[in-house]
């Protein structure tokens, strides 16, 4: 089930032709290849006793390893663990970076620590730069493409992957524990320059496409409350977000659809079209429909 009509497939077809769509990539798209987030807290909370009853949420239990060790724990133990994974093969049909590097885009977001868009876009031919949001003062003065007098060209074979939520090469960067994604939103809404202007003005003007999210995830519940929310209306332009479709409560007479009406409504107030499916589901739509459109074009 899905609920993007014919037209809203039509004008953000459109926007990714004219390079103005941005796509957001959320865990859901390495799905497969990492753990989830909730797959790695259960992990968390029985090897380190976590005590309190949702050993399921990432923040939480990663905010208890960092409180029982160090703050920088939890960040080392999962870059350790993203040092194992094996990335995907971007040419396998519908393998949503692989997708996604197809299209004529400049600019990538992502909520993810994880390289496999950098390396999607490599294997492409493109030349990406991999940034990162500089969110707290130990990446304050990490290098980056957006300083005032880089020469560096931001463009389609010049993209950038901006890391919103930190990468693996840097493990200070990582928002991870309950205290960190706090910290992030007070750094982003005391100091405008943690979010490079570039970025502010691609956000406020393209369609953002969110693949890979839940609504349950604090990285979306960041994203829109925060981060989108402060800044300017885009103008008019479609949003869509992909989500898996919820479960209904175990108990009582609410159903599914019930459940996912509420979320649509809850969406609304953002601009925002929902695709209810996997990841891969919509990729594999987009995929589909964007080479007929450029057929047809």
């Amino acid at each position: 089930m899905n609920t993007l009509e014919d037209r809203d497939w039509d004008s953000l077809l459109r926007r990714i032709k004219d390079g103005k769509c941005t796509p957001f990539l959320g865990a859901g798209a390495c799905a497969g290849f990492i753990p989830l987030g909730s797959e790695i807290a259960r992990e968390w909370a029985r090897d380190y006793c976590y005590p309190l009853s949702d050993p399921w949420d990432l923040a939480r239990v990663a905010q208890c390893l960092a409180i029982k060790r160090d703050p920088m724990f939890p960040k080392d133990e999962i870059v350790s663990r993203f040092r194992t994974v094996v990335p995907p093969d971007f040419d396998a049909p519908g393998e949503p970076h692989g997708v996604l590097a197809d299209l004529p885009l400049p600019i990538y977001m992502t909520t993810n620590y994880d390289d496999f868009m950098t390396r999607a876009l490599r294997s492409r031919h493109r030349n990406p730069s991999r940034e990162l949001c500089r969110w707290n003062s130990l990446v304050k003065d990490q290098p980056s493409v957006f300083d005032p007098g880089s020469d560096t060209e931001v463009s389609v074979a010049n993209p950038v992957v901006f890391h919103l939520h930190g990468h693996d090469e840097i493990p200070e960067s990582l928002v991870l524990t309950e205290d960190d994604y706090l910290d992030f939103l007070v750094s982003i809404s005391r100091d405008p320059q943690i979010i490079p202007r570039r970025i502010e003005k691609v956000l406020a003007s393209t369609s953002l496409l969110f693949i890979g999210y839940s609504l349950a995830d604090w990285d979306f519940r960041v994203l829109f409350r925060g981060l989108i929310g402060s800044l300017e209306r885009s103008l008019g332009r479609i949003r869509v977000a992909v989500q898996l479709a919820p479960e209904p409560p175990e108990t009582g007479s609410i159903t599914q659809e019930q459940v996912q009406q509420y979320l649509e409504d809850y969406l609304a107030q953002d601009d925002v079209r929902v695709y209810w499916g996997e990841a891969s589901d919509f990729v594999q739509e987009l995929q589909k429909r964007w080479e007929a459109f450029n057929e047809g074009n």
